[in-house]
């Protein structure tokens, strides 16, 4: 079979969400379709899958994906003919420590406000559920009744089906070699059987997405890791219809299959596999048996379930999958490309999201947004940072171990830190400062008051930091603090048509007179808030834009998408600037004692954006506030930072630095909005 000589959208990829994101762009979208896989349809990850298929996930937006799957799963084969081994089953999740157990009443109140039934049952009624289980050790588990199971391949091939009915064209054996370009922008796909112009690439390549994309410049965090389960003989007294199992607290699953169980779980030592790039064809390989890392999940099964001390093990399966850095999949436009779609890294949950993820992502690609708040997932969550394959390597890891842990507030992750700090870094440090992540810079969450250990104890209530924190509070509120917000992105836009261009992109007015600051929101087509940022004029064609740390890429990415061909220049302007927000009713006194320039409200009110000298230093000082009170933002070159701070400090012996939790319950109380959690895409 010859490859056509070009096409509009060229699939890469032929696993579940290959085959699904064709299937939704000619079934939806009437699109010219061409799918190449390398190997064979599924012989990726997706064969070895184990084809568990839950809905339920932190984000409304996510969990309507997955619900949108099962959907899909119990109506394809009538469309296709083709069965997809969908079994609703339900599913439990067990737990055995109140921890976990308030976890999952968090998670029935989600559920319900998401639309989802689920039920919180004792151990008696898991007995009578699950007569095979022990459950002694249990407190109770949680019951989702839509959930179920499937079989990977089936549905995989039902959707290749699904594909061609509605006209795609599938391309078996035919490897992606290279991409030639225009700029940023791909015009053809190069193969081992021929080149191919399109319009758009989408790539699906799961494991190998990464080296796909890098033939185009674009980072795809994403590790591939070591993943086991086996499949027993036949149990007897085990039902057709059990209910597949998660049992996070002994780190297992457990699913029903011809008369025997499927069951695997997620170590808190996995193993990785290459950093480098997948060895050629990988097709339907798996790794040898390993039982000596196996034995920590056999151990914990037969402890559960007493039967498989009894049966036999019919296989093995030790495969690759692609996991994330954050343990959530990736989609969306890749930042370094304008044409180029991902789809990738599933944190073995591929199966359950891949129906999902192929709707949103088609239509992601027709229309250039994504349909729905996809935050979670959007592959612009990522930075430069990205690109060092051993940092992602070490964070996939612990993200993995973190598979079934329980889901602390606030908790952060310890491995690849510290990785980007601000030049107040140790004298934060010395203060007693516990320090957070966000995108690869430490930010100090929180100080330790004297006699108080400099570090967070995760719990289900209140943690340690509760009341220093509100200390922190109260001193902003009654006096003032200082907040190192360094880790902010910032943008410079200059050029004649620059002001022409903020018009048009920003929903509030922000060509103002110069020295005049704005908050604004940049808008979708449905209305739905994008991004959440201040603009600053700082003269007639030179803007300064500030947004929020881990919002970076996206942020830069929209503002960059929407720009005129000419006219303007748009660089980022991050690691140039150090920020100091001085905040609190007694920020103007402070800010007097530093400076010699007039910071009265008549020379700088509110929403004002000026230049002026702290400590000798030239500061950009922004008048605006995200905790309610009198303050300024302090933009510093990041060298002098150093030297603003101590200058401020020496200034007030009652001033201290506050923390980033303060800093959110300030803005909490003050009823200010925050981007991703209280205004989304979503939101209008």
């Amino acid at each position: 079979m010859t490859l056509p000589a070009q096409a509009q959208i060229i699939v890469i990829g032929g696993g579940i969400i290959g085959c699904s994101t064709a299937y939704h762009l000619a079934r939806d979208h009437k699109a010219d379709v061409l799918l190449l896989e390398q190997g064979k349809i599924t012989s990726g990850s997706t064969w070895h899958a184990a084809g568990l298929v839950g809905q339920l996930r932190s984000s409304a937006s996510i969990t309507k994906v997955l619900k949108y799957s099962v959907d899909l799963y119990k109506g394809l084969a009538a469309e296709t003919g083709l069965d997809t081994g969908w079994k609703m089953t339900g599913c439990l999740r067990l737990a055995t420590t109140p921890d976990r157990w308030t976890e999952f009443k968090r998670l029935a109140t989600t559920a319900k406000s998401f639309g989802m039934e689920m039920d919180l049952i004792g151990p008696d009624e898991v007995k009578r559920m699950w007569p095979l289980m022990d459950t002694s050790d249990l407190i109770g588990a949680s019951w989702l009744p839509t959930d179920g199971q499937a079989s990977p391949s089936d549905i995989t091939q039902s959707l290749a089906k699904g594909a061609r009915m509605h006209g795609v064209r599938i391309q078996e054996g035919v490897t992606v070699t290279g991409f030639r370009m225009e700029g940023r922008r791909i015009t053809h796909v190069e193969t081992t059987q021929g080149v191919i112009a399109c319009e758009k690439v989408v790539n699906c390549g799961g494991m190998w997405a990464r080296q796909i994309g890098a033939m185009a410049g674009v980072a795809v965090p994403l590790h591939p890791v070591k993943h086991q389960y086996i499949v027993t003989e036949k149990i007897p007294g085990l039902a057709t219809d059990a209910a597949t199992l998660r049992d996070p607290d002994r780190r297992t699953y457990f699913k029903e299959e011809v008369g025997g169980l499927v069951m695997g779980g997620y170590e808190p030592n996995p193993q990785g596999w290459v950093t480098g790039d997948i060895p050629e064809n990988w097709e339907f390989r798996l790794f040898d048996d390993d039982y000596d890392h196996f034995g920590q999940h056999l151990e914990q099964a037969i402890a559960r379930v007493p039967a498989l001390a009894e049966v036999g093990v019919k296989q093995m399966i030790n495969g690759a999958e692609s996991f994330t850095p954050d343990g959530n999949f990736i989609l969306g436009p890749a930042p370094e490309c304008a044409n180029m779609y991902v789809g990738a890294g599933f944190n073995a949950f591929g199966i359950a999201s891949g129906g999902g993820a192929g709707w949103v992502l088609a239509d992601w690609v027709m229309n250039d947004e994504a349909p729905l708040d996809l935050w979670a997932v959007d592959i612009r969550r990522f930075s430069t940072l990205h690109r060092d394959r051993d940092w992602v390597a070490e964070r996939t890891l612990e993200a993995y171990g973190k598979h079934y842990t329980v889901a602390f507030p606030h908790e952060e992750y310890t491995s690849g830190r510290p990785r980007i700090v601000s030049p107040l870094y140790d004298r934060l440090k010395a203060k007693g400062a516990v320090f957070g992540s966000k995108l690869g810079w430490e930010r100090p969450n929180w100080f330790a008051p004297a006699g108080v250990e400099a570090k967070d104890i995760y719990s289900m209530g209140r943690q340690n930091w509760f009341d220093a924190v509100g200390e922190e509070h109260a001193h902003v509120r009654a006096h003032a603090g200082l907040f190192d917000q360094s880790s902010f992105a910032k943008y410079e836009l200059s050029g004649p048509k620059a002001a022409e261009a903020l018009e048009a992109i920003c929903a509030n007015r922000v060509a103002r007179e110069v020295g005049r600051l704005t908050y604004t929101q940049l808008l979708n087509s449905r209305g739905g808030i994008e991004a959440d940022l201040t603009v600053a004029r700082l003269s007639e064609d030179h803007f300064y834009i500030v947004t929020g740390t881990g919002f970076r890429t996206h942020d830069y990415g929209w503002i960059a998408d929407h720009l005129p061909a000419d006219g303007v220049t748009f660089r980022d302007v991050t690691e140039d600037w150090g920020t100091l927000s001085l905040m609190g009713p007694r920020a103007r006194d402070i800010l007097a004692r530093g400076t010699q320039a007039d910071v009265s409200n008549a020379a700088l009110p509110f929403g004002s954006a000026r230049e002026i000298e702290i400590a000798r230093v030239p500061t950009r000082a922004l008048r605006v506030t995200y905790v309610g009170e009198l303050g300024w933002e302090l933009h510093i070159p990041i060298a002098d930072l150093g030297t603003v701070y101590d200058a401020l400090i020496a200034a007030d012996t009652d001033l201290r630095p506050v923390g980033y939790r303060a800093l959110e319950s300030l803005r909490l109380e003050k009823g200010y909005r925050a981007w991703s959690s209280d205004i989304t895409p979503n939101d209008t």
